[in-house]
């Protein structure tokens, strides 16, 4: 990812922000940027019966932003917000600051306390 080499960190400190549709409900999680969100296990964790990716348009109405810039939090709505556990294991991640060319650090607990997140475990487990 040009994020993580742009600013000399490992692509597990990107913190990519993702806006799901649960049963037609958004919301966002966000993951470490070495990994992938599990549909299946978010829609275990919400209790919903269907979990997709939100279209451009759908993210560009719920955050206010274009996909590739979603910033964690100061969106246009409140959704509701998971956080991989993951994100924990670093002492600064890198988040998205409105575009896809600006980023912003912060430590993992203080961007699960702004973004008002729930932490959770969604990444995709390696085969």
């Amino acid at each position: 990812m040009e994020a993580a080499a742009a600013v000399g960190c490992e692509l597990s400190q990107i913190c990519k922000s993702l806006v799901f549709a649960a049963d037609g409900v958004p919301v966002l999680v966000l993951m470490d940027g070495a990994s992938r969100v599990d549909v299946e296990r978010v829609r275990a964790e919400l209790g919903v019966r269907k979990v997709g990716r939100a279209d451009a348009q759908a993210v560009r109405e719920v955050t206010g932003y274009a996909i590739g810039g979603v910033p964690p939090f100061g969106h246009r709505t409140r959704t509701r917000v998971l956080a991989d556990r993951s994100l924990l294991a670093h002492d600064v991640v890198w988040a998205a600051a409105g575009t896809p060319y600006a980023v912003f650090p912060i430590e993992p607990k203080e961007l699960v306390a702004h973004a008002g997140a729930t932490l959770v475990d969604v990444r995709e487990q390696q085969a």
